[in-house]
């Protein structure tokens, strides 16, 4: 396996939104097995695209939220075309991955009911943006593969403003102090779903 340096603590702290970082042990397996890597980035790439769709289909009433969002699905799905091109030129091709948990754990904790349905869907979305941020910043530092750490270098400015937003739209609508408590929650469930490393690399394994 291929051997990295020790991500720095402080990166994932500097992502306020984050409760721990990530494992050396994440960023090898990562880096042992790329391209699965970049299958799975498709993916995400794609399904934050239909996150933010989902949230202007729900709240169809508010216009802010949607001219907010609207900017951000079409930037996802433009790096989803740049992921996919980037494996077709290495030789791959978009596949079904089993998902690991991390998902599925984070939706399970979204409140069912108004309005703490959408301040939990604002919070879950901008988390999962922070991990991918902190995430492509390790590759980029340390994949061995110029146009790999070109990718997730170029990709990475995107990502913090994503979940830039996703905090900007929840405190219009939510005092700060009630923000902060139920951040601290959730960012301590999505640090405990990545506590164990899941078989196969994933951007949230």
């Amino acid at each position: 396996m291929t051997q990295v340096s020790t991500p720095n603590p402080a990166a994932a702290a500097r992502i306020r939104w984050l409760a721990a970082p990530s494992q050396r042990a994440w960023l090898e397996q990562a880096i042992a097995h790329p391209d699965l890597v970049l299958i799975d980035h498709a993916h995400c790439e794609r399904k934050a695209a239909g996150v933010a769709l989902q949230l202007m289909f729900r709240y169809p009433s508010d216009a802010a939220l949607a001219l907010a969002l609207s900017p951000l699905a079409r930037e996802e799905l433009e790096h989803f075309e740049q992921v996919v091109a980037l494996l077709q030129r290495r030789g791959g091709a978009l596949r079904p991955l089993a998902p690991p948990p991390y998902g599925a754990g984070l939706a399970k904790a979204v409140q069912r009911q108004e309005p703490q349905r959408l301040l939990d869907s604002l919070l879950v979305a901008g988390l999962i943006e922070a991990r991918s941020h902190e995430r492509m910043a390790l590759l980029a530092a340390h994949s061995p593969e110029p146009e790999l750490r070109a990718l997730y270098a170029a990709l990475l400015a995107s990502e913090a403003r994503h979940f830039g937003l996703y905090w900007v739209l929840a405190e219009q609508r939510w005092p700060r102090p009630q923000l902060v408590a139920r951040l601290e929650q959730l960012a301590s469930l999505e640090a405990s779903l990545l506590a164990e490393l899941h078989p196969e690399p994933r951007m949230h394994s």
